[in-house]
């Protein structure tokens, strides 16, 4: 029997963002919760499989070392409770910034790998946007990362590292690792997976993983607003043979590397008035309109009132805006009632850097209760129904809006607080359009006061040139 325990800290933190991340933006997951999660780890009879803590949030600001210290130590004692171990699972995301440590990842991988010692094998799987460095490797036996942005293979990337994990458990080896770090920092919306050149270079992720003399390949873009040293697109190989894994990152950095004047934004972008104005004009039935500043799915604080102004400012017709998270808003709509008609100051607390307080006066549409999620309130300002929450929340899919009884085709306009849309609404989207709004996580970062990334960078620096060179840690 190998006995494998499993868990992890997974957040994507912006340094941009002005709020902290919290405890209470993570879900912890802890005992059955966590089996059902890693359910595709009990289907194996030679496997005792110890689910210890798994923690994950909504991408955020810089997490509080308190809040960090915590959640590891938590995880740290369960591993001393049941040790010894063969195996460890770590469930991450690879672009957690905590106040104090340059390198997060690498403190808690390092902090696993002396708990379990040395023998013991541990695997992890990484968001595509993680932010990768050779520390983190070097305290790693596996790794696997994320092929698609939008993400549609998160579940798919847990069950790769564990079968990695277990594979190499079974054989009772450890694979090579190549590790080749790519100068080059771009923002998810110009790295769809979906697009070219994205489509075709993540290609070759799948084509060079399935080539018999490699374990698992990955191709990480980063994340591109942490502005820490490690801060930079990556490619890794695990294969037996050292060569093998050196010539797949190789063949890997060199296809991103090659293709970075190509990636550009998928969709129509602009000033948001150039936006809402394209809006206004299309023809097409529904048109979805990002505020890619302020994405939250990015780490902003989701509460900067600007592109509501500009679209109330420029008559918008029928128009759902999700959303803004604003508390005392949503609690003043549950004391006044369904029909009311308040005054109201929207946004700006979160974020006063790049927002301040929008007056309004709304009608309350709905109240409704979503759980986790908190409370949250549909306040029609003029002809533009907007989504008030509680808490920071991204509206990534349908379901979140049928809850609330909302159909965002009924809608002319629908503008998200994201930056690239997310499946559902690539499905469903008859145009879409993405505006450059004020916010901490700007989609161009060559505009964002970059003071610790290594350089030169593309594209932040264009005429240097770049030769790939693997190593093997």
């Amino acid at each position: 029997m190998w006995k494998i325990a499993a868990g992890g800290i997974a957040i994507e933190c912006a340094t941009f963002a002005p709020l902290p991340s919290e405890l209470s933006d993570f879900d912890v997951l802890r005992g059955g919760a966590l089996r059902e999660r890693y359910a595709f780890a009990e289907r194996h009879r030679d496997v005792e499989f110890v689910p210890l803590l798994q923690a994950h949030a909504v991408p955020g600001g810089v997490l509080r070392r308190s809040v960090y210290a915590a959640l590891k130590q938590e995880f740290l004692a369960g591993l001393a409770a049941s040790a010894p171990w063969d195996g460890v699972y770590l469930d991450m995301h690879g672009a957690m910034a905590v106040a104090g440590l340059d390198d997060a990842e690498a403190d808690f991988i390092r902090a696993v790998r002396a708990a379990v010692g040395p023998n013991c094998l541990i695997s992890a799987s990484y968001d595509l946007h993680g932010n990768l460095s050779a520390a983190v490797l070097e305290a790693l036996d596996l790794i696997t990362a994320y092929r698609t942005a939008p993400h549609e293979d998160a579940a798919e990337t847990r069950v790769r590292a564990f079968q990695l994990l277990l594979h190499c458990l079974r054989a009772g080896r450890r694979p090579q690792k190549a590790f080749l770090p790519i100068p080059a920092l771009l923002s998810g919306e110009r790295t769809m997976t979906l697009v070219e050149p994205g489509k075709s270079v993540y290609a070759e992720v799948a084509r060079v993983s399935a080539e018999e003399a490699l374990l698992d390949a990955s191709l990480l873009v980063g994340f591109t607003w942490a502005d820490q040293a490690r801060s930079q697109a990556a490619a890794v190989a695990l294969a037996w043979d050292a060569d093998a894994a050196q010539s797949a990152a190789r063949r890997l950095a060199g296809a991103y590397w090659d293709a970075r004047h190509a990636f550009g934004f998928a969709v129509p972008t602009g000033t948001v008035d150039a936006c809402v104005s394209q809006a206004l004009a299309s023809t097409a039935s529904t048109v979805f309109l990002s505020d890619s500043g302020d994405n939250v799915t990015a780490g902003a604080a989701g509460d900067v009132p600007f592109m509501l102004e500009r679209l109330l400012a420029q008559g918008a017709p029928r128009t759902l805006y999700a959303g803004m998270a604003d508390a005392a808003a949503v609690a003043a709509c549950f004391r006044a009632g369904v029909g009311a008609r308040l005054d109201l100051r929207l946004g700006g607390a979160l974020d006063p850097v790049h927002g301040r307080p929008l007056p309004v006066t709304g009608l309350v549409q709905g109240l409704h209760e979503r759980g986790r999620a908190g409370r949250q309130a549909i306040l029609r300002v003029d002809r533009v129904d907007v989504i008030l929450t509680e808490r920071r929340l991204a509206f990534t899919t349908l379901a979140q809006f049928s809850d609330l009884g909302l159909d965002p085709l009924a809608y002319r306009i629908v503008c998200l607080k994201l930056g690239y849309l997310f499946p559902d609404f690539q499905r469903i989207a008859p145009e879409a359009i993405m505006a450059f709004s004020p916010g901490a996580v700007d989609a161009r970062p060559e505009t964002l006061p970059f003071h610790n990334i290594q350089r030169p960078m593309y594209p932040f620096d264009r005429d240097f040139d770049w030769s790939p060179d693997p190593k093997i840690l």
